[in-house]
């Protein structure tokens, strides 16, 4: 079991920065990867950025790309979403997930994975 808790959230004005982070405890010793998500009222969860155990492999929707960066601290069993350049429709919920494993080439399917926070909101003002 790994229990992941996200923090960092907060409201910001567009064109702002905020770096998320997801703390995992539990079995961290085990590999594992992951994901954030995001979930915006009245829309469906979708794939936010993935990385790897290595850290050798990240992936980010379109929507991100250029703007946010992910990270990890093994050694923190921390995970860190930097998010620059903020638009008011990044404004969401957002979620850390892991699953156990070194690398994943369904990172951006959130049933993929086994484990994740309740979560943290954002929220960019125009």
């Amino acid at each position: 079991q790994v229990q992941l808790v996200e923090s960092g959230g907060g409201l910001v004005q567009a064109g702002g920065s905020l770096r998320l982070s997801c703390a995992a405890s539990g079995r961290t010793f085990s590999p594992y990867i992951v994901g954030w998500f995001r979930q915006a009222p009245g829309k469906e969860r979708e794939f936010v950025a993935y990385i790897s155990w290595s850290a050798f492999s990240t992936y980010y929707a379109d929507s991100v790309k250029g703007r946010f960066t992910i990270s990890r601290d093994n050694a923190k069993t921390t995970v860190y979403l930097q998010m620059n350049s903020l638009k008011p429709e990044d404004t969401a919920l957002y979620y850390c997930a892991a699953k156990s494993g070194r690398f994943n080439t369904n990172y951006y399917v959130a049933a993929e994975y086994e484990y994740w926070g309740q979560g943290t909101q954002v929220t960019v003002s125009s």
